[in-house]
């Protein structure tokens, strides 16, 4: 089973970080009954000093360069993916992607109904690169901006709503598309560190979101063990 982290900056990390990535990692290789890998073109983490995706300094040194792979960037979104995707899956022939997207398009590059379209052209692209690619997608994770800011709240609901819709529309049994359920009590004053980014709970919750997800509709590995299920 081969797996791809298509994602944003809360999904590559940044320097230090132990990344979500991680965390699903952890998870899979004490779940899954089988041989799985993640592939993707990149490995790096963000590094603030330069701006770009140039570290190699992961949180977790227990993480394999192996297992290291992705196709996430720190300030892309589905406006950049919908481009990018059909190379990248015709390269690597991912079975499964694990999608986290959107927010950083709202923020920065699109509206609701324009964001929307990239996903829909975002995963037809991919499943025109491999005809069964399976995909999961994690709904907008709204950051602390839409505590205070209604408007970007509303934009939040309506994409996830769009998304929601084109997910059922799309959906086949060839090309199965799914939308996880929002992480589990998520907080951005609690599981991020900066409002935004994941700290080590909100990694446990977005990996969380994916795991269960995958497990209650088509088997693979197990529920998520959080830390707090083990006191």
């Amino acid at each position: 089973m081969r797996l791809m982290f298509v994602g944003d900056s809360m999904t590559v990390g940044s320097a230090g970080d132990i990344t979500w990535r991680y965390r699903m990692w952890q998870h899979l290789r004490g779940t899954v009954g089988g041989p799985f890998r993640f592939v993707g073109s990149r490995t790096a983490l963000y590094d603030r000093a330069t701006d770009a995706a140039t570290s190699h300094d992961y949180g977790a040194p227990d993480f394999p360069a192996s297992a290291r792979r992705h196709f996430a960037g720190w300030g892309e979104g589905w406006y950049h993916m919908a481009p990018a995707i059909g190379a990248e899956v015709a390269r690597h022939r991912p079975d499964v992607l694990l999608v986290s997207l959107g927010l950083i398009d709202l923020g920065f590059y699109t509206l609701p109904g324009q964001t929307a379209q990239n996903v829909r052209a975002t995963l037809l692209a991919a499943r025109a690169a491999n005809p069964s690619v399976h995909a999961v997608l994690l709904p907008v994770v709204p950051n602390i901006r839409a505590g205070f800011d209604a408007q970007f709240a509303e934009q939040c609901a309506e994409l996830n709503a769009l998304t929601a819709e084109a997910v059922a529309e799309l959906d086949t049994l060839a090309s199965p598309l799914l939308l996880t359920g929002p992480p589990a009590g998520w907080d951005p004053r609690l599981d991020t560190y900066d409002g935004t980014h994941p700290n080590a709970s909100g990694e446990h919750r977005i990996a969380g979101a994916f795991a269960d997800a995958v497990h209650r509709a088509w088997g693979i590995g197990g529920p998520y063990r959080h830390p707090r299920d083990s006191s």
